[in-house]
């Protein structure tokens, strides 16, 4: 046991003095106990200690772990060998330094990198192991601000009735407020006294990953207590409001929710790495033919004509006849022609990648200035595998949005109110002033549409109530900070519907179990609260029943628009009919979430009749929630309809362009989200993955696994036929339960059925669950998974895709910690797959292709060589030019353009998103391309070997004397090789830059240099015949490569003279507007969705606030300010991506109208006698729509989050289902 103190700072505590590693359990854990303040009773299981440890290696352990890991790369094990067999003087020609310093240096830079890299590990896991704690024997002491490092049962806290608020966002990406409590019996053992008298045993589930689960028991004082989720605080979880608490360590260590949901490390090699691998067995299949083939060759040379020598050239020991030495030269030609995969690739290969590396983190494009965050590439191993990217799995909350609601539009008895920022480019709306005459209004909202203000300043009945409904019906907590009221709600859509009416001058100031007190205009009115129906995600919707002053009783309610409407009364028709216009055409497109408002009056008899009733209900000890669910059902009936909101959830900047972009390149986006489904389909539409033209959405129900796989295989035939007709007009619903969808037996008829569609969205999924979506598309696909998040339930998503992304924002660093890759904003994404990525995977192609090309033009020499030396493993080259042909002479060109060349400028890489697809068909490098490669390093082989055989073998000097010499022949094709292959680099670099020309230049005068310095005194380059014999040659091995060369450059300029044509009516991405639209008699209708309108109500509200507010067990709070953020992103231009994409399709895009509809109903009698002003209207936002091609299906998986893979339901799944098959086919998905 460990103590340590330190005031007003982080605190972490330490529990067991046992070495304990996770992954080596010799037992299977059936439950847990654990004894407060008795250390000897808990250390005899042997639990995890809260130590975590991700690094790797240690001072001990990390050589021969690290080369162990390294030989396990084929190559480096196959050049290890090499390097014995040359230690073998019967064998080896080549001296053992041509190897073994490659080798070491490939060794070196390898081992450095992953020391560097596993230094970091250690440095975090030192930062998180040595934060601080007050101990008292296994009884943690916490103060705010607090990161909980353990899972906490909790015992007490400094709030009322042990209260603890807490954020999760580590854990489910959500930042907005939880509460837990603690069992009563412990509430009073703050004291650090009454602390170590505490000698409670809980028994409890072992570890496990289920985030919104625990099931134990605590045994104290003869008695036993049930402990549930409520009483837990987890790992990661942070300490909000409340001064401190105290809490028993349950799980620490690897055993925490947290750190099981995180998931293994995995070892990520990119499809090119593992091509190269397969190359590489071949090429050693290859050399052990030629070696073969030689060896025969000597076989047969030393039994035909090298008996005719023994008498004066014997042969050496311990060689006795012609078989045994064929035996020696086939290793021996082994050694000489390992050079077709020289370890300077790998070498190579690592430099490139590192520079790829830097160009990503020195990326000023993706740098945020706001959060002063640069990019960062986490590892250098996975570039190239980012421009081969086919699926992308993105977390919603944190990663799309921001999880900021802002107030945006309403509509008050049929008039619509709201309009944008900017109205045009040359007038810009400012947004309304509040101050000068509301004192409590927040100077952050805004709002542009003057008219609201001057309807609430005349007084219109209906405004008034509209906001009077805002300022009373919801669970938000208030408190006054620095005479600042701060509003804590439980979700951003109460906040931002609360700040709306304070601004408009309804302003709520506090509340007590009893009574709501609210300053309308100025005047204090405080209502008596007589109950609050809560919400719960059946219900989707809450109401409260007030008093006035005056006596009044009336029930004010605010929920979905499609649950609340059918709960009105009959006059309410004409008026439900405008404000459903308005929530349809208007609000819905543009995504935004919205809520209807109503009231009802009550007699003090309905009141005091249904009272009972609920009183009843309440106290009911089976079916409780039954029963208060009918009574709820009950009052809320026969309501008058007010008006609507619209709340717009504020995405990340850029997101629904950076989406289109993607989608245009052939990337499939799929949302992974543990949110509900309301929430998830409104993003959808925010982001611009689903449109407005996907009409009617329809709800069925799956029960059983049979049915599920039923319905799946029907709904894939429809979505078969849709592509073969495409004037079917028929909705198709279809029910999958994404739990069954999962299991072995049924998961390829799921991934079928989601594959065929545009977009996928899985929604209250369990963060195992997405790591299951993303290996059955790896298993089963066989394409490029990436997967982005920003919180610790992405960790095992992002650890199993090919390619992690990390988001750096505010839900902590769980996920950049455990990327490959992380940024600030979701919008960064599109640069670094179509920019960064795309370059990456063309350099490494066009390296590896003239890396085997110029490795076997210099190799395979040595075969023709061994024909005419009688196959005596004799070399061409010297060794000094072997050893320095990789190293020195072409291996900084090479470089160079694997660092630095580029096809396109990185505009063009953004306009025109098609360019990413020869990456995800791997058209760059692959077999074909590879032997290709071969064939022309042989060709250039035999050229550079036989034609200055055939001019030397009877050149002679002007003196008469022949210069069939070996050093002239050696010197010659050498001098040869190094132009040719400097010439067929000048040719394959697309991109010049003063680097490229120094290295090229500078390697053939470094070459040039060297070779005068040593053999300078013995030839001579006057001879005619050479001077002949190099010209013919560099021609004969150039011509192949200049017609290659011609043929791409005129391609690449004719395709750039038809591009210059198209653009001309339509414009590029981004830049000008086409003209074309989608096919005629498919308007972007936004008709028809009357059963799919998307209510914004409580999407992150919880059941149970409002039995918490009446109980007056949270009526003291500290503060939490409310974040606010810059105004929603501009995506006007995703308009001219749709009508790119649709250039070619007749008939123009219409669209219905949007304009206001205002319509007059009765006057709503106000229940208070105050009057009413002020306000601000939410900024529309009527931007174009994205539409799909033809044949795009956008898909939406939704699952219970009661339910494990494998485990049976009997509840219903909810699966919706669109799919239009008239000039676009959609198809959205969710169960």
């Amino acid at each position: 046991m460990v103590y340590r103190w330190h005031q007003n700072y982080f605190y972490i505590l330490y529990i067991s003095v046992h070495f304990y590693i996770s992954e080596f359990v010799f037992f299977t854990e059936e439950e847990r106990r654990v004894r407060a303040n008795d250390r000897e009773y808990n250390e005899k299981f042997q639990y995890a200690s809260n130590c975590i440890m991700t690094s790797k290696y240690n001072i001990i352990t990390f050589l021969p772990v690290n080369l162990f890991e390294q030989f396990q790369e084929v190559a480096n094990t196959y050049f290890l060998f090499l390097l014995i067999l040359q230690l073998i003087p019967q064998i080896s020609s080549l001296s053992w330094f041509t190897t073994i310093v490659p080798l070491v240096l490939v060794l070196s830079i390898t081992a450095v990198k992953d020391a560097t890299d596993d230094y970091f590990r250690h440095k975090s896991d030192n930062q998180v192991n040595n934060r601080q704690s007050q101990v008292l024997i296994g009884v943690t002491l916490l103060y705010t601000v607090y990161v909980f490092q353990a899972d906490l049962l909790l015992l007490s806290s400094s709030e009322p009735h042990s209260l603890c608020y807490i954020e999760t966002a580590e854990l489910d990406g959500e930042t907005n407020m939880k509460v837990r409590q603690s069992l009563s019996v412990t509430s009073e053992l703050g004291d650090p006294n009454n602390l170590a008298q505490f000698d409670g045993e809980v028994v409890c589930e072992p570890p496990n990953n289920k985030l919104d689960r625990f099931c134990g028991t605590l045994y104290w004082k003869d008695c036993k207590y049930p402990l549930s989720n409520q009483n837990m605080l987890l790992r990661g979880c942070v300490l909000r409001n409340t001064e401190s608490c105290c809490g028993l360590v349950i799980f620490a260590g690897p055993d925490t929710k947290l750190m099981q949901n995180s998931g293994r490390t995995k070892f990520k090699r990119t499809s090119i790495d593992r091509l190269m691998n397969t190359l590489v067995l071949w090429i050693f299949g290859f050399l052990v033919c030629m070696g073969v083939i030689l060896a025969i060759g000597n076989a047969v040379w030393e039994k035909e004509v090298g008996a005719l020598f023994q008498s004066f050239l014997p042969w050496d020991p311990p060689v006795d006849n012609f078989l045994f030495s064929a035996f020696l030269s086939f290793w021996s030609y082994v050694i000489i022609l390992n050079t077709v995969v020289p370890i300077s690739l790998y070498v190579s290969v690592e430099v490139i990648r590192l520079g790829h590396s830097y160009f990503i983190n020195w990326d000023r494009r993706m740098f945020c200035s706001r959060s002063n965050t640069a990019a960062e590439a986490r590892t250098t191993t996975l570039n190239e595998e980012l421009g081969q990217v086919e699926y992308i799995f993105s977390d919603k909350t944190g990663t799309l949005t921001q999880n900021i609601m802002t107030f945006n539009k309403c509509s008050i008895n049929g008039r619509a109110y709201g309009k944008k920022a900017l109205t045009d480019k040359t007038h810009q709306v400012q947004p309304l002033d509040f101050s000068a005459w509301n004192p409590l209004a927040d100077r952050d909202f805004c709002f542009y549409d003057q008219s609201l203000l001057e309807a609430v300043m005349v007084g219109e009945p209906a405004v008034h109530e509209f906001f009077r409904v805002l300022s009373l019906c919801h669970t938000v907590m208030s408190e006054e900070k620095r005479e600042v009221l701060v509003y804590k709600a439980q979700s951003p859509d109460e906040g931002a519907l609360v700040t709306a009416a304070r601004n408009f001058g309804f302003v709520f100031r506090s509340r007590t179990p009893g009574t709501v007190t609210t300053h309308e205009l100025g005047k204090a009115v405080t209502y008596t609260l007589l109950a609050i129906l809560d919400f719960n995600n059946i219900r989707k919707r809450m109401s409260v029943i007030v008093r006035n002053p005056e006596g009044r009783i009336r029930l004010y309610c605010k929920g979905a628009d499609t649950v609340l409407f059918e709960r009105l009364h009959s006059c309410n028709h004409e008026l439900m009919n405008i404000t459903s216009d308005h929530l349809n055409v208007s609000y819905a497109g543009d995504g935004l979430r919205t809520l209807a408002l109503a009231y009802r009056d009550l007699s003090e008899e309905q009141w005091e009749a249904w009272a009972e009733r609920f009183r009843g209900a309440d106290k009911a000890t089976d079916c409780r929630d039954d029963r208060l669910a009918a009574v709820y059902e009950e009052i809320e009936q026969d309501m008058m309809l007010l008006g609507a909101t619209a709340v717009e959830d504020k995405l990340q900047d850029g997101v629904p362009e950076t989406i289109a972009i993607l989608s245009l390149a052939n990337i499939k986006i799929w949302v992974l989200t543990g949110d509900k489904q309301e929430t998830a389909v409104n993003i959808g539409y925010s982001c611009k993955m689903l449109t407005d033209d996907m009409t009617e959405i329809f709800i069925v129900n799956g029960h059983t696994v049979q049915s599920v796989r039923e319905e799946l295989r029907y709904n894939l035939r429809l979505v078969k036929a849709s592509f073969l007709n495409r004037d079917i007009k028929k909705y198709f619903p279809v029910s999958v339960d994404q739990a069954h969808a999962l299991e072995a037996d049924m998961e390829r008829e799921f991934l079928e059925t989601a594959c065929a569609c545009r977009a996928v969205i899985c929604c209250r999924v369990t963060p195992l669950q997405k790591a299951l979506v993303v290996e059955l598309v790896k298993r089963h696909k066989k394409a490029v998974t990436l997967a982005i998040g920003d919180g610790a339930n992405d960790v095992s998503m992002i650890k199993t895709a090919h390619i992690g992304v990390g988001i750096s924002g505010q839900e902590g660093i769980q996920a950049v910690l455990a990327s490959d890759y992380s940024f600030s904003q979701f919008r960064f994404l599109q640069r670094l797959l179509l920019v960064h990525g795309r370059w990456s995977y063309l350099r490494m192609c066009r390296f590896l292709c003239y890396f085997f090309y110029k490795n076997f033009a210099f190799t395979m020499v040595h075969f023709w060589f061994g024909f005419f030396c009688g196959f005596s493993a004799q070399t061409v080259y010297d060794q000094y030019f072997i050893t320095l042909y990789n190293i020195v002479y072409t291996s900084l060109p090479v470089l160079a353009m694997g660092i630095f060349d580029q096809d396109v400028p990185e505009q063009r890489s953004l306009e025109y998103p098609k360019l990413y697809e020869p990456g995800q068909l791997n058209l760059l490098f692959n077999k074909r391309e590879f032997f290709i490669c071969i064939a022309q390093g042989i060709y250039t082989s035999v050229v550079l070997f036989f034609i200055p055989y055939g001019v030397l073998s009877h050149a002679t000097q002007s003196n008469g004397v022949p210069l069939a010499d070996y050093q002239t022949f050696a010197v010659t094709t050498a001098t040869a090789l190094v132009i040719v292959v400097s010439v067929q680099i000048a040719l394959d670099t697309g991109y010049w830059t003063a680097i490229n020309h120094f290295f090229i230049w500078g390697s053939l005068g470094t070459y040039f240099t060297i070779l005068f310095a040593m053999h300078s005194s013995h030839i001579s380059f006057t001879s005619v015949s050479l001077t002949h014999l190099l010209v013919s040659g560099y021609l004969l091995t150039l011509i192949p490569n200049l017609y290659y060369f011609l043929t791409v450059f005129l391609q690449v300029r004719n395709t750039q003279l038809v591009l210059q044509k198209k653009r001309k009516p339509g414009g590029r991405v981004g830049r000008g507007v086409g003209s074309a639209g989608v096919a005629s008699g498919s308007a972007l209708g936004r008709l028809g969705r009357g059963g799919s309108r998307r209510s914004g109500y409580a999407f992150a509200h919880q059941e149970g606030f409002g039995e918490l507010i009446t109980s007056g067990k949270n009526m003291r709070l500290s503060s939490m300010a409310l974040a606010t953020f810059a105004s929603r992103h501009s995506s006007s231009w995703i308009d001219t991506l749709r009508r790119k994409k649709h250039a070619n399709s007749t008939g123009a895009q219409n669209t219905p109208p949007t304009g206001e509809d205002s319509a007059a109903s009765s006057q709503t009698p106000p229940l208070s006698t105050s009057s009413s002003a002020a306000g601000k209207a939410g900024q529309a936002c009527n931007e174009p729509v994205l539409t799909h091609s033809p044949d795009d299906i956008a898909l939406s998986v939704i699952r219970c989050p009661e339910r494990e893979v494998g485990e049976c339901s009997t509840g219903t799944v909810q699966v919706n289902i669109h799919l239009k098959t008239s000039s676009s086919t959609n198809c959205i998905l969710w169960g």
